[in-house]
């Protein structure tokens, strides 16, 4: 017999997310203490901006069984999509507790200690997420904006030439490359890199400011 919430999980990844409540449905009539079928209900719920109806679907996996880690993952994303970081930061935890190591849940808890402003907590959570998927533009930009806010400006270039190796249309990175480089003292490489952003993005309102201050600095010189 082919498993329901498999088929399901299929189904919602070819965007069919009616057939796919369906199948959940189905599965948790069969089997009401299947905590599977109740995450992946609020994982489909959570797709469609249910926020609420999803979080009662997490919470009834976890008190079907508190080691649902995929669950405590789904509660996370939507306490951080609420900006309850304290709330996702637990989440995420008990789900790396219940061994979900995946580079997603360190991405998203170093996301909510930088929400939060914790950059020290948040740094290592980032790295994690890099060192488990080097690919993860995302990671990596975050991880390179840390570094930055943390005043480690030298390992903050690296991350951020990093991000280009990756994405190398990647605006922001090159917008905080001008940042760093105007920290150091080094005007033309700031507005190089600010130029580059322009030439990506015309309307980098950030990088257009940069570049007219450093202008401005060089001419009073």
């Amino acid at each position: 017999m082919t498993d329901k919430n498999q088929l399901a999980v299929k189904e919602m990844k070819e965007g069919d997310l009616e057939a796919a409540a369906k199948l959940l449905n189905e599965a948790i009539e069969e089997n009401p203490t299947d905590p599977v079928a109740y995450t992946n209900f609020g994982n489909l719920l959570a797709a469609v901006k249910e926020d609420e109806k999803a979080l009662r679907f997490f919470e009834k996996a976890i008190e079907i069984d508190e080691k649902t880690a995929a669950a405590h993952y789904g509660k996370g994303n939507i306490f951080f999509n609420q900006d309850s970081f304290d709330q996702a930061i637990e989440a995420y935890q008990r789900s790396l507790e219940n061994g979900l190591n995946e580079s997603d849940v360190y991405y998203m808890l170093g996301l909510s200690h930088y929400q939060k402003g914790d950059l020290s907590r948040s740094l290592p959570s980032l790295q994690r997420a890099i060192e488990l998927n080097p690919k993860d533009i995302d990671a990596n930009f975050h991880y390179a904006l840390t570094l930055a806010q943390l005043e480690l400006v030298d390992q903050a270039i690296e991350a951020f030439e990093d991000v280009l190796v990756l994405d190398d249309k990647h605006a922001d990175s090159y917008f905080n490359l001008g940042v760093a480089y105007a920290y150091k003292e080094e005007p033309q490489k700031a507005i190089d890199m600010f130029d580059a952003a322009i030439k990506i993005q015309p309307d980098h309102v950030l990088s257009h400011n940069g570049k007219k201050q450093i202008e401005a600095q060089l001419e009073k010189k």
